[in-house]
């Protein structure tokens, strides 16, 4: 089964949930994922964006800061971390924080828009 398909089958479970959804694909590693090429950590914009397997947005370098989202990329309905070994730290409009751990992707239901992503050395991210 098709990762996409699988993040779908958990937004369908999920509709009435704030807050988001995470998808482990632990098993994979170093390649392309739903267009997401390795090294990078990609957002789609929207979800048709992310069924086509297109990311409207990408960033690839640990950082020591927050490096704010473009128009291409804030408030993304789905974000994935094809990165092996490196967390990151996605921040939202309300304060709240999420790392997204190393090969895996999340969507957000409602509610939450992430404003910023810091890409750290560590799978979660530091916590």
């Amino acid at each position: 089964m098709r990762i996409r398909q699988l993040l779908g089958t958990a937004l369908a479970a999920t509709t009435a949930t704030v807050g988001l959804v995470a998808v482990d694909v632990s098993a994979a590693s170093a390649g392309t994922a739903n267009g997401c090429v390795y090294p990078r950590v990609c957002f789609y914009l929207t979800e048709s964006r992310w069924n086509a397997d297109n990311p409207t947005g990408s960033y690839q370098v640990l950082t020591s800061g927050y490096q704010d989202l473009g128009s291409d990329t804030e408030g993304s309905f789905a974000v994935w971390n094809t990165r092996n070994d490196d967390g990151a730290l996605l921040h939202y409009t309300n304060g709240n924080t999420y790392c997204l751990p190393p090969n895996r992707g999340n969507a957000h239901i409602r509610g939450e828009i992430v404003d910023k992503i810091r890409i750290m050395d560590s799978p979660t991210c530091g916590r």
